[in-house]
């Protein structure tokens, strides 16, 4: 694609990068048959390729962006199937996140936008703001239907049946190896997952030691800063960051790090992209590709680490490809060959490239939209006929339970459970309740 930025906006270092992604773009619409908002809303400008041609108009032209471009900006899921489609090697998610950045710092949005995004800015990222918002949303259902805002709607819709205790599993503390030690790794324990679903971390530590890691959980680690990113607001997202990078340093300068593991695949395309976002930041560069070089989701620790083969679970699990691991991260067959190698019966819905609909935020204001492909992907997992639903991230797995009566669990907690641990509570519907303070066994 030609483009005809100014030395001027050239010298600027995200204009820099834009240019070389949009010269990168030869136009061929293979993106269009991947993404999921143009085979729902049939408009071109609702596809990859439109909002390429939004975004070089808007930032060629050092203009302010007006509603039509928001718009259509707004409605991309960052999904990210465009770049596992393009043959040209688009980086389109560094490209899209340059223009949601350009547009929080100058378009002015409607009232009730700007309160909602505020609003899920100060909330998600604290799992303990997040989850008085969950206890007020759960009291709160039954009065939905009287939102006039879709959006409201879809907020209090989210709220799931039971809140779990916190987990002081998820305090910074180190768990020794129950074997001999192969890695010493730190477990990002993340926000919203720490509010939603306590039973991941938990197992995620369970298996790590079994299998030979010493895990640290790192004071001042927190959110990896997606939610705020893919919202525009950089300052925040960066702020958050940062203080993830001096923690995994901070661990990693003391008694070193084999790798930071992430069972939230969302946060890990954001961790393993900070030395991209802190590339001009002569403070942080070289600290947070360290951090970069070194982060993993957990499947790739796992097939690392070798793990055993399970006996016959005689359980079929209907297996979800979060679009953050496999267009983000570019994992395709981890999970998958690690849950066959645990004894389990894995299939596939058909378009599995295709996304739930979650996508961080996405649900909450998107909710038309999302619901559309929430219906589709249940659909497609259904029609598979799995006892099990597994996938690799809590946006995925609160997506999909809403709209199945199938279970919905984490991988990690079926690899756990094959390995020695406890069977996933969410298998079991008259589960009794947990402890306040989980045990880790």
């Amino acid at each position: 694609m030609q483009t005809n930025f100014s030395d001027a906006q050239l010298a600027q270092p995200a204009i820099k990068r834009s240019n070389e992604i949009l010269r990168s773009c030869v136009h061929c619409g293979f993106c269009t048959a991947t993404c999921p908002t143009y085979q729902v809303l049939g408009d071109e400008l609702d596809s990859p390729r439109g909002r390429i041609y939004l975004i070089k108009d808007m930032l060629e032209n050092d203009r302010d962006p007006d509603a039509k471009t928001v718009k259509h900006i707004d409605r991309c899921l960052s999904c990210l199937a465009c770049m596992t489609t393009c043959p040209s090697g688009v980086h389109y998610m560094h490209l899209v996140d340059h223009a949601r950045d350009y547009i929080e710092k100058r378009y002015k949005r409607p009232f009730s936008d700007r309160a909602l995004r505020w609003i899920l800015a100060r909330i998600l990222p604290y799992p303990m703001r997040f989850r008085l918002a969950l206890l007020a949303a759960k009291m709160g259902r039954p009065l939905a239907r009287f939102m006039p805002d879709a959006r409201l709607q879809a907020m209090l819709e989210m709220a799931p049946k039971t809140i779990p205790p916190v987990s002081r599993n998820d305090d910074p503390q180190t768990f020794a190896p129950q074997i001999a030690r192969k890695k010493r790794v730190a477990l990002m324990t993340g926000c919203a997952q720490k509010a939603l679903n306590t039973d991941i971390n938990d197992a995620t530590i369970r298996v790590l030691r079994r299998l030979g890691c010493e895990v640290v959980v790192a004071e001042g680690a927190g959110c990896c800063g997606a939610l705020t990113h893919h919202m525009g607001k950089s300052d925040e997202s960066h702020a958050t960051a940062a203080r993830n990078i001096r923690a995994w340093v901070r661990e990693m300068d003391a008694g070193g790090l084999d790798a930071i593991v992430i069972n939230t695949s969302g946060c890990g395309t954001t961790v393993k992209d900070y030395g991209h976002m802190f590339r001009n930041d002569p403070a942080l560069a070289a600290d947070a590709a360290r951090v970069s070089a070194i982060t993993k989701d957990v499947s790739e620790v796992l097939i690392d680490l070798d793990m055993p083969a399970g006996d016959d679970k005689a359980m079929v699990v209907g297996y979800h490809a979060a679009c953050s691991l496999q267009h983000g991260q570019q994992i395709k067959t981890f999970p998958k060959d690690l849950l066959k190698r645990a004894g389990f019966t894995v299939v596939e819905p058909r378009d599995s490239h295709l996304c739930c609909g979650s996508a961080g935020t996405y649900n909450l204001m998107q909710p038309e939209i999302s619901k559309q492909l929430k219906a589709r992907k249940v659909q497609t997992l259904e029609a598979k006929n799995p006892d099990v639903i597994a996938a690799g991230n809590i946006g995925c797995m609160m997506q999909i339970g809403s709209g199945t009566k199938i279970p919905v669990v984490h991988s990690v907690e079926l690899l756990d459970w094959a390995t020695g641990g406890p069977r996933p509570p969410s298998l079991d519907a008259d589960a009794t309740p947990k402890s306040d303070v989980p045990i880790l066994r």
